[in-house]
């Protein structure tokens, strides 16, 4: 392979589709191209490298040993042209482009569903992709942006602080009146818990102005959900008590008034924190609008870290 070959762009993306499903009918598919034209295709490139990449095996194309080793050059040239286009696209005027958002579950809705139709409305040319998840990233792309409730750790992304959330306990009145209101901590033990996938199984710390601190050791919960919505709604249904964030609980009593009382209040576990990430170095235009806008949208709420809303 000299250093002068010229590689058409539509044979390598050819070759790494192939690569990935195994397939021409699948790619051919995916790419919206003739069979007959990605295998034409594949067959160029293998002639200007003099070397075959494919072989089929059963029902299924496999990589030669050719095809493994330029693979990882395919990948890296494929990127350098899509990297090359974002730089040029950076350069015109108006911002256009794909971003990612990535947002935990509980603040979807409560917070961004409204607000991001201002940021498209803002830039008309930018193209928003929105994944919502309730486990802490680990990897972003440049172009990806993510805010997350609750704790973070190290993950190779930069960490911007946008606030806090306040949380306290709550049950639905049916459930009180059926098994009674607690005055103390020390009574939880005598409720059902209702839990977000154990995420209060190693001990809740819950603090008092007045009457210092107690750790509560909660029950094994019965239900645990994987969506703070879902947990949400467990509660609502008088299925126990549970850990909730304030600002959240009354999002969701501006629609549906009187399903959610909160127990023992001025006992306060540790406020959640809320977290932009995303890559370091120079962003891209289209990000880094994104993250001024998310900035600017911050509730006055979160900046507070005690009293209930």
């Amino acid at each position: 392979m000299g250093l002068t070959t010229m590689y058409d762009f539509d044979e390598l993306s050819a070759f790494a589709d192939v690569m990935a499903t195994g397939s021409l009918t699948r790619s051919a598919q995916k790419l919206r191209v003739a069979k007959s034209t990605l295998s034409r295709r594949i067959s160029q490139l293998e002639a200007r490298l003099n070397q075959p990449l494919l072989r089929r095996q059963a029902n299924r194309l496999i990589p030669t040993e050719a095809g493994l080793l330029f693979h990882t050059y395919c990948t890296e040239l494929l990127a350098m042209a899509a990297h090359s286009q974002e730089a040029l696209s950076e350069l015109r005027e108006e911002i256009s482009g794909d971003v990612t958002l990535e947002v935990h579950g509980a603040l979807a809705r409560s917070w961004l569903a409204s607000t991001l139709d201002t940021f498209l409305n803002q830039h008309p040319k930018v193209e928003l992709t929105l994944h919502t998840h309730e486990t802490p990233p680990t990897q972003l792309h440049s172009n990806s942006v993510h805010v997350w409730l609750g704790p973070t750790y190290e993950c190779g992304l930069n960490q911007e602080q946008l606030g806090h959330l306040s949380q306290g306990l709550y049950a639905s009145p049916c459930y009180l009146a059926a098994k009674g209101t607690p005055h103390h901590p020390d009574e939880l033990h005598q409720h059902a818990w209702v839990d977000l996938l154990g995420l209060a199984s190693g001990g809740l710390l819950l603090s008092h102005p007045e009457h210092g601190e107690y750790i509560f050791n909660p029950p094994r919960s019965r239900l645990r959900a994987d969506l703070t919505t879902l947990q949400m709604d467990a509660i609502a249904r008088s299925q126990g008590v549970g850990l909730l964030p304030h600002w959240l609980t009354a999002k969701r009593e501006q629609h549906q008034p009187g399903e959610l009382v909160h127990c023992l209040p001025g006992w306060e576990p540790v406020p959640l924190p809320i977290t932009l990430l995303y890559a370091y170095g120079v962003q891209t235009r289209r990000t880094h609008a994104l993250l001024a806008f998310l900035r600017s949208q911050v509730p006055a709420q979160w900046q507070f870290t005690t009293a209930a809303i």
